[in-house]
């Protein structure tokens, strides 16, 4: 086994079995299941779930609807970057809007939402409604900040729209692009979650959570608290892969 393997290792294992020690000592000292499981009877019960087609079911539906929801999200983001720039007028009009929808709780939303449409629209669109400020502000930043002298230098060679765009606008946009997507596709799962709890829409994650605190199943509570963790550090892993971005870079 090669050495920067084995720190990778250790690096990971240690940190895990500390709070795992912790989660245990927790339990132990509270001496409640109802309160505080431990990470035995967490296991148990994802042990359970796993086997059970609503449970898979619940996992795909909840990606499903958020990921559509940041893919919308991350278009209308895109658009309205390209808008907010290149024009005074859309500036004006666009840029507050995208600023309150950033300001606003999304809790807030999320009722708002439930006024207009089917429960099972709404996490979707939370997430879309996340996504989209986060989009606008990176792609705007790659935007504003391409290097004149690149612009200077396509106008000098004749360049065309198009080409301007591909190949001076688009290099400066990308790590920016990919910087909001690795921030936005987090928030989007949090966001998308916390709707499904408030909403409850059929085969969801958060309604698995609901209905668990509501017949106060603390083990399943926590497992599915893991799968959501889980399902969100393999998205964000997943998108960092396709964009070829590293962990903890930025734009």
């Amino acid at each position: 086994m090669k050495p920067d393997f084995k720190n990778r290792i250790v690096k990971i294992a240690l940190p895990a079995a500390f709070w795992l020690a912790v989660w245990q000592g927790a339990a132990a000292w509270v001496g409640q299941e109802l309160l505080i499981p431990s990470p035995l009877a967490v296991l148990r019960q994802l042990g359970e779930l796993a086997v059970t087609f609503s449970f898979w079911r619940s996992a795909g539906y909840s990606l499903l609807r958020i990921f559509c929801g940041a893919l919308g999200g991350t278009f209308l983001g895109i658009l309205s970057a390209v808008l907010t720039c290149c024009s005074r007028w859309a500036d004006r009009v666009l840029s507050p809007a995208l600023r309150i929808i950033r300001a606003t709780p999304v809790a807030s939303f999320i009722i708002l939402l439930l006024l207009w449409f089917p429960t099972g629209r709404v996490p979707g669109i939370i997430s879309g409604l996340m996504v989209l400020p986060v989009m606008w502000e990176s792609v705007g930043a790659g935007i504003r900040n391409t290097p004149q002298e690149l612009l200077e230098m396509s106008r000098a060679y004749h360049f065309g729209r198009r080409k301007t765009v591909r190949y001076v606008y688009i290099p400066a946009i990308r790590p920016h692009f990919a910087s909001g997507v690795c921030n936005a596709i987090g928030l989007a799962w949090k966001s998308g979650v916390a709707a499904e709890v408030l909403c409850l829409p059929k085969a969801s994650i958060g309604t698995q959570i609901y209905y668990s605190k509501i017949y106060l199943e603390t083990p399943s509570l926590f497992a599915w608290t893991f799968v959501v963790i889980v399902l969100s550090l393999l998205l964000e892993k997943l998108v960092r892969r396709i964009l070829g971005v590293k962990g903890g870079d930025t734009a």
